[in-house]
């Protein structure tokens, strides 16, 4: 079966998805007017595979399009057997519970693609749409990197063009765009923001745009104790929770219709 490529363009012909870890954060995204959201958990650490029974209510929740992380914890992009096994289950969860595809990545131990891997993963996946994610930008040679995602006929490519943001990695990213030649979507993302998404878009030719514009949301206790912390991430307070932002998300919207 030919597999769906999810892109549920705009009539503009671009394509904003947001990362998401939240039902919140899903409703806010769609109401922003993003085309599709990447639903992950554990954004902290790059995210991870998010349970079935978010991937489930998410699905309930929004009509845009839904692509799941299967991730298998946080680090590298280097997978025992065991975790290979689990980001397989994890796939037939997510085409059990309705999602539209699914964001792999995976690295043999010399930094290549796990082309081998990833092909079974791909297959697991039957239908669903294949966004290769940013354990592209940790490989050596991203251009022998591309050829070989071509090979494998993954629908798309999240990256930051090998550098902290996608603006830095913008020529990289153009350059990648130009080879896949509409092969395979190359989709920016990484420090992605209404202010930069117009120049972003505009230098790389790109049709798709990945961003997480989130804002801080206070909680609803009225008692609060500090002490004992309830994690070792202490940036945000046990009562704040950080969601999609839905003026930043409408403000990338009316951007691209510039």
């Amino acid at each position: 079966m030919e597999r769906a490529s999810s892109s549920m363009l705009s009539p503009g012909g671009l394509t904003l998805e947001i990362c998401i870890d939240s039902v919140a954060s899903a409703l806010a995204a769609e109401q922003g007017g993003a085309q599709r959201v990447e639903l992950c958990d554990y954004l902290a650490g790059g995210g991870t595979t998010p349970s079935a029974g978010m991937i489930a209510l998410v699905r309930e929740r929004i009509s845009i399009g839904l692509h799941v992380l299967i991730r298998p914890r946080r680090g590298d992009f280097l997978y025992s057997e065991p975790e290979f096994e689990v980001m397989k289950r994890d796939i037939q969860v997510c085409r059990e519970l309705g999602a539209d595809g699914v964001v792999i990545g995976m690295l043999a131990k010399e930094g290549s693609i796990d082309t081998a891997r990833t092909q079974e993963l791909i297959e697991v996946a039957g239908p669903l749409s294949i966004t290769f994610h940013r354990a592209f930008d940790l490989t050596p040679d991203p251009l022998r990197a591309l050829d070989e995602l071509l090979q494998l006929k993954v629908d798309r490519l999240l990256t930051s063009g090998q550098q902290e943001t996608a603006l830095q990695g913008v020529e990289l990213i153009r350059e990648l765009n130009e080879r896949a030649a509409g092969k395979l979507i190359v989709m920016p993302g990484g420090g992605v923001t209404p202010a930069n998404v117009q120049a972003l878009v505009s230098r790389t030719g790109a049709r798709e745009v990945h961003a997480s514009v989130r804002r801080s949301l206070e909680s609803g206790m009225t008692f609060r104790k500090d002490y004992p912390p309830m994690s070792s991430n202490r940036v945000l307070s046990e009562f704040e929770q950080l969601v999609a932002d839905v003026s930043q998300i409408r403000a990338m919207r009316e951007t691209f219709q510039v």
